[in-house]
């Protein structure tokens, strides 16, 4: 079934429309409908101000839908192999809506569901895009990780800071009541409590709600700001980028966040290891480089005492594993279809089960057969990826590799699960023919970003 799934969803049919017979719609000399690059700089390039208007968690909806009016022109949406296993999860999860029992849950539910659908249109629109070239893509990416960047040290500068965004004034006093909204509609710099019995320095979160959406996000877009590096070699833009990335160090190290020092580990052996096996010696220097500085920032800021300090007033790690055991047991009891949304744990003050990470939020959610298929299709993509040592592919690779590592711990909806899909979209896309490290870059390329 899944074999004939994929090869039917190889080549989605063309729809034809009446505007594009007019001339009204852009396209490309083959006569295609075009797929401009702006909607996915919109969102890359734009996220300051949507999240600034508190917007930043709907603009993925946004995206979402506007590439998707741009595919339905798009003469032959093309899909690489494995893709009907993805499509599998989305049936499986909208399937498993069955067990929805309350009106809260259902909202979450339909969010999570369009959030689904909207990544699958953006991976399918960055695959088919000419306008969206490794180059452009890789720069738009920069340009958010400068944001995190930035977001963490003003985390770091004004810890207390509160800002009450315009839909904090739109939104009904009734829909304020809804921690996750609240939490959307009410931007803070960090995961601070000055209050708090326990005293804990500081931990930027900014610009997304939790300090380990930050730890996920950069810890993933690392090796992709490495390739892009590559790709601009040479040029102004890359002493910038190889300034800013041991200030970047300051406030990722500060963050205390264990699941990224992990996530970079993994990237850096994978990373090495690969170059290494390719006999590429630049490659090599690079990773040891970015090892080094890591290094250095580790021993400049008294981490061991302030990770010490922080489990020393925080039972987190014994709380996620109760709450991995509570989700695997609890999934027993509803195997096929799961539980459609989490919900409150057994446990008196601890988080609802199904919160604390990708993998174990979709296992409570949609049940084993739907955690199957979802990591079975990132799975599908790592390998997909894994053949070429072209430096845009190796990193787009290593992404989805740390991925499939932190979703065991890191929830990966929405920023996550873009990085994954956009990873595997722009290494399966890479031309062939920039195989070797050594090949020079594109001269049609140099007025990208």
């Amino acid at each position: 079934m899944i074999s004939e799934l994929q090869e039917e969803s190889r080549k989605l049919p063309f729809r034809r429309n009446r505007n594009e017979d007019k001339g009204l719609l852009p396209r490309n000399l083959n006569g295609t409908a075009h797929l401009p690059a702006w909607p996915f700089a919109l969102v890359f390039v734009g996220y300051p101000l949507w999240w600034l208007l508190g917007l930043s968690d709907f603009i993925w909806l946004a995206a979402g839908g506007i590439m998707f009016l741009y595919l339905i022109r798009f003469r032959a949406v093309q899909v690489p192999r494995g893709f009907g296993i993805w499509l599998l999860f989305l049936i499986w999860m909208t399937c498993s809506g069955i067990q929805i029992d309350s009106p809260d849950r259902l909202f979450g539910f339909i969010y999570r569901f369009l959030i689904y659908v909207s990544v699958t249109t953006i991976f399918l629109y960055v695959y088919n895009s000419d306008a969206l070239t490794s180059r452009r893509v890789l720069g738009n990416l920069v340009i958010f990780w400068v944001f995190i960047i930035i977001g963490g040290y003003l985390g770091l500068m004004f810890p207390t800071v509160v800002i009450n965004t315009p839909l904090s004034y739109i939104l009904p006093k009734s829909l304020m009541q809804n921690e996750l909204l609240n939490q959307m509609a009410i931007r803070r710099l960090t995961q601070y409590n000055p209050d708090a019995w326990f005293k804990i320095d500081p931990r930027p979160s900014a610009p997304f709600l939790y300090t380990n959406n930050w730890g996920a996000a950069f810890s993933l877009l690392l090796p992709l700001v490495a390739a892009y590096l590559w790709k601009v070699k040479g040029e102004k833009k890359f002493w910038f980028i190889l300034v800013a990335l041991p200030i970047s160090f300051v406030p990722a190290v500060l963050t205390l966040n264990r699941g990224m020092f992990l996530g970079l580990g993994v990237a850096l052996l994978y990373a090495g290891a690969r170059f290494a096996l390719a006999g590429n010696k630049k490659g090599i220097g690079g990773v040891l480089t970015l090892g080094l500085v890591a290094l250095v920032a580790l021993q400049l800021f008294p981490v061991t005492r302030l990770v010490e300090a922080r489990l020393e007033s925080s039972t987190s790690t014994e709380d996620r594993g109760n709450l991995y055991v509570e989700a695997f047991t609890e999934t027993l009891q509803s195997p096929m279809f799961g539980f459609g949304a989490p919900r409150p744990s057994t446990t008196i003050g601890a988080p609802s089960v199904g919160t604390q990470g990708q993998f174990w939020m979709v296992l409570y959610s949609h049940g084993f057969v739907g955690v199957a298929f979802f990591t079975l299709a990132f799975i599908v993509l790592f390998f997909a990826t894994i053949r070429h040592t072209n430096p845009v592919v190796l990193a787009g690779n290593t992404v989805l590799l740390v991925a499939l590592v932190e979703i065991f711990y890191y929830g990966m909806l929405t920023t996550g699960l873009v990085f994954m899909f956009v990873a595997a979209a722009v290494a399966l896309k890479e031309p062939v023919k920039n195989e070797s490290i050594k090949v020079p870059i594109a001269q049609e390329e140099s007025h990208q970003t």
